[in-house]
């Protein structure tokens, strides 16, 4: 019955924890665009190698 004496308030704290780190990442604009990293895999960038002799 102790353990849960500890393990019940971390549990809490973490789930208030990952809540606030949740509504800090929206307050920042985390989530503003949600398309455009999954755009960026498709696009073909072409690299440019120099060959230096």
């Amino acid at each position: 019955m102790s353990g849960l004496a500890i393990l019940i308030p971390v549990a809490l704290l973490m789930g208030l924890g990952g809540l606030g780190f949740f509504f800090w990442a929206m307050r920042n604009n985390q989530f503003e665009d949600l398309d455009g990293a999954a755009q960026r895999v498709l696009i073909d960038e072409e690299e440019s190698v120099t060959d230096d002799p």
